[in-house]
């Protein structure tokens, strides 16, 4: 496959375009690589060194990020950011970078991710960012504990998961919004529901959570934003000739 048809296809998947308006990440190919072609895929969370030192280790014509290295405004090719621009030219691997995109696909995005690992269903658009839409809000199919939800969305109370136990001790609605989507708490608020899970904690929404009476998950933005590369990788495995494979590189934030 040549990378203008993978850059095709990835575009008619995610919808690109669509987000081109909101989103201050550069959505796409970022960087090519001599060949122009694509058979082998790696995918990873943040675009690093890490991530493109094991990337080239597997010998993949691309490596596949939510966090690539270009974000709306220009940056000068000095330091870490030369040092990974060099090790990606050196290993002639192309970065191809999807952000929102994959944060609000109704079935390969990462708060799809979220809502499916706690059974959240009846599923509708929440979280306004600048005038879309990016997560999901819903109905858990039975009331849970704070502590069940914890579990089933991040694996129990592990390092990086912080927790404000403010709602209902019986949970049943819940809004997500993954990443660094603190202020989406307000929203939370607004419409009553009973639990908000994203990733990043912030200081500044702890009295309105409180007040508000909301409970709120922060997950961590790293463990919050897996499942949009996982599920990508494992559509392209299926249904196209690609070779794919997931990096993970937790960060525990």
């Amino acid at each position: 496959m040549v990378l203008e048809e993978f850059d095709a296809l990835i575009r008619k998947i995610l919808a690109l375009d669509e987000c081109s308006g909101s989103d201050v990440a550069l959505n796409g190919l970022q960087v090519a690589n001599g060949s122009a072609t694509v058979e082998k895929v790696a995918f990873a969370v943040d675009a690093c060194l890490e991530s493109i030192r094991r990337a080239a280790e597997w010998k993949a014509d691309l490596l596949f990020v939510h966090h690539g290295l270009f974000w709306g405004k220009p940056l000068a090719v000095i330091g870490g950011h030369y040092q990974r621009l060099r090790a990606l030219i050196e290993a002639d691997l192309a970065l191809y970078a999807v952000h929102l995109p994959l944060d609000m696909h109704p079935e390969l995005g990462n708060n799809s991710g979220l809502a499916r690992r706690i059974g959240l269903q009846q599923l509708e658009p929440f979280g306004k960012y600048k005038g879309m839409k990016i997560g999901f809000k819903g109905r858990l199919a039975g009331q849970m504990s704070l502590e069940q939800v914890v579990r089933l969305c991040c694996g129990g109370k592990e390092p990086g998961i912080n927790v404000l136990p403010f709602g209902p001790e019986n949970i049943s609605t819940v809004g997500i919004v993954s990443g660094g989507a603190a202020d989406e708490a307000y929203q939370a608020i607004d419409e009553r529901l009973d639990l908000f899970i994203t990733g990043d904690a912030d200081h500044t929404i702890y009295h309105h959570c409180l007040e508000g009476r909301v409970n709120v998950i922060f997950g961590g933005h790293y463990l919050t934003e897996t499942s949009g590369v996982t599920f990508l990788a494992e559509k392209l495995e299926k249904e196209t000739d690609l070779e794919t494979v997931f990096f993970d590189i937790p960060t525990g934030l």
